[in-house]
């Protein structure tokens, strides 16, 4: 048993053949909650779980390339909108509120039928508020302890709901180091933690980084919520016209069967690829441009590749993490409004990046120490 976690499942079957049935559950804003699922799932496997995923939409596509044996049970998303003006994006968001709220009670209801209908011993929310059970040990996955808003007052308002949420989980896992080396600064790291025990992952990355031969001089990958994506991506493909060297253009569109057109044949352009086929890209690349998503961020760290990143007009998440990073030295960042390829490759040429942290494999502790349990308090009922 984890000290300070009582993970009791009375009543609640094992799944088949005494294997523990867990339910992983990513939220639908981008793709990075989906991403870092792909380690714990990973685990979870290696743990000799059954393991049930919860997604729709690109998320439930991405997953299901990964892990084409898993069970989908499918789980309507947030579908939170975003605006095309950064001006507007609190506002855009603030209007949704009663949507997303709904959405979480709504989930919550989902959840007590799916427990009783597929014998769930356990779950596991990426940033999902709504999956918690009073019958089962249900686990919040974030590394937003503290959100960011741009004003300290709806911080600190943002941050007791979400805490209020966070405290009807049996424990939170936060992809991060715990001590002062870390990637999300005050994100991860607030001044008081919730109630619930709270466990530092590490970084938790679906790659491993390996020995290969650089190939390309740059590799760009695309992510996050429309119509920002889209916005980027013409302004790439505007500047690459003109751009010489060997590159490979990821999208980030994992359920698009069309493609960009581009006529210069020393840029390859895929929407999308698998983790192993991504990670590879990576590695044999100089440089890498991408969106200062906190999943794409410990991606990164864990390859540790150099990048420009270019967070996400209007997510002031992505945004101070920018900030951070860049004071950190770990990367190079650039506003969206203020892009440019030609330049931004000239300036990261000239910056000074600091040496990646390297993290171990912590996550893989929390889980199996987790799985194990279950697998006591199923014993003992």
């Amino acid at each position: 048993m984890i000290k300070g976690e009582n993970f009791n499942i009375p009543g609640n079957p094992q799944g088949p053949m005494g294997k523990p049935c867990i339910l992983v559950a990513p939220l639908d804003w981008g793709l990075g909650h989906a991403t870092r699922c792909i380690p714990v799932i990973s685990s979870l496997i290696q743990q000799n779980c059954t393991v049930i995923v919860a997604a729709e939409g690109q998320v439930k596509l991405l997953l299901q390339k990964e892990f084409p044996g898993l069970e989908y049970i499918e789980l309507r998303g947030y579908r939170v909108k975003y605006s095309r003006y950064k001006f507007w994006m609190p506002v855009k968001l603030l209007l949704q509120l009663p949507k997303i709220m709904f959405r979480i009670y709504a989930e919550n209801q989902w959840l007590k039928k799916a427990v009783e209908k597929n014998k769930i011993n356990a779950v596991i929310s990426d940033n999902r508020m709504g999956l918690f059970h009073k019958k089962i040990p249900c686990v919040y996955i974030t590394h937003q302890l503290t959100i960011k808003t741009g004003s300290r007052f709806t911080e600190n308002i943002a941050q007791k709901i979400h805490y209020h949420f966070i405290n009807k989980f049996s424990a939170c896992w936060v992809p991060d180091a715990k001590g002062e080396l870390n990637l999300a600064g005050t994100l991860s790291h607030p001044a008081a933690l919730p109630k619930v025990p709270v466990n530092y992952l590490g970084i938790l990355s679906r790659f491993k980084k390996q020995d290969v031969e650089c190939k390309y001089d740059l590799c760009i990958v695309l992510s996050g919520p429309e119509p920002q994506r889209t916005i980027f991506e013409k302004t790439i493909l505007e500047d690459l016209k003109k751009e010489e060297g060997r590159i490979f253009f990821i999208r980030g569109l994992p359920g698009e069967t069309e493609m960009s057109e581009l006529k210069n044949l020393s840029i390859e352009i895929k929407n999308h690829l698998t983790a192993d086929e991504l990670c590879n890209i990576i590695q044999q690349s100089k440089i890498v441009i991408s969106r200062c998503g906190y999943s794409t961020v410990m991606d990164l760290v864990k390859l540790q590749k150099k990048a420009i990143l270019v967070p996400t007009p209007g997510q002031t998440e992505q945004e101070y993490l920018a900030e951070y990073l860049q004071k950190q030295r770990l990367f190079y960042c650039v506003d969206q409004g203020k892009f440019s390829l030609p330049e931004a490759i000239e300036k990261a040429t000239q910056f000074e990046f600091a040496a990646l942290p390297l993290q171990d494999d912590r996550y893989k502790n929390v889980v199996e120490k987790f799985i194990a349990s279950l697998k006591i308090d199923s014993a003992d009922t």
